[in-house]
């Protein structure tokens, strides 16, 4: 992340900050279990296996920020963050890409 990302990054509270990373951690797995963009078995089996710890760590920011009493989710505000952090990049890999032509 460059200087100038660094400066538009949205103030966010350590629980949304660790929402966002977790929210992306998700991504991430489920993008390398994709079966549409797999190469190998064990690569989506590890990447499945770390989801769930990922998931909980999710379910956890977001518990931490109910307790706090971090009742509202300011929605520009944390996509925003997403965006920052290529997460238009990462959900991209989540679609099952078009067939390879064959030449």
């Amino acid at each position: 992340m460059t200087v100038a990302e660094i400066a538009r990054m949205p103030a966010l509270t350590d629980a949304e900050s660790d929402v966002v990373d977790g929210y992306l951690a998700v991504l991430d797995c489920l993008a390398r279990i994709n079966p549409g963009r797999a190469d190998h078995t064990y690569g989506a089996l590890r990447a499945a296996q770390a989801l769930v710890a990922r998931a909980a760590d999710l379910r956890d920011a977001l518990a931490r920020m109910f307790e706090r009493g971090e009742t509202s989710v300011h929605a520009a505000t944390l996509a925003r963050a997403l965006r920052l952090l290529d997460g238009s990049r990462r959900v991209a890999r989540l679609d099952v890409p078009e067939p390879r032509r064959e030449a």
